[in-house]
């Protein structure tokens, strides 16, 4: 699976690249302590709700980043996109917590 580090991820983001699609897949109440604005957001403990509707909400061949709190449960979710036809998915190493540590020192640690 593909990695992106947090670096990459905050200059894929200050590009403005519109065609990059971002899924958050931490649950709704670790959004409300920390976020990066332009992820949607699917929990993983949700699936059941959204799972379906996975290929209405994105395309299969755009770039797709996956994030979460450590990189855990995006690379479950970035295996499971692959799985369905996705072909260019990168897995964001170490999550919203790298993120914050290392890029935006405004986002809350939790």
């Amino acid at each position: 699976m593909n990695q992106i580090s947090v670096q990459e991820l905050a200059q894929r983001l200050s590009s403005g690249d519109a065609s990059i699609q971002l899924v958050d897949v931490r649950e709704p109440q670790e959004l409300e302590i920390a976020s990066i604005e332009g992820f949607v957001n699917l929990p993983l403990s949700q699936f059941a709700e959204w799972g379906d509707q996975v290929p209405n909400l994105f395309n299969p061949q755009a770039e797709t980043l996956v994030l979460c709190h450590h990189g855990i449960r995006s690379a479950q979710m970035c295996q499971w996109l692959i799985a369905q036809g996705f072909t260019n998915v990168q897995n964001i190493s170490g999550g919203i917590d790298a993120y914050s540590v290392l890029v935006d020192h405004s986002i809350p640690q939790y």
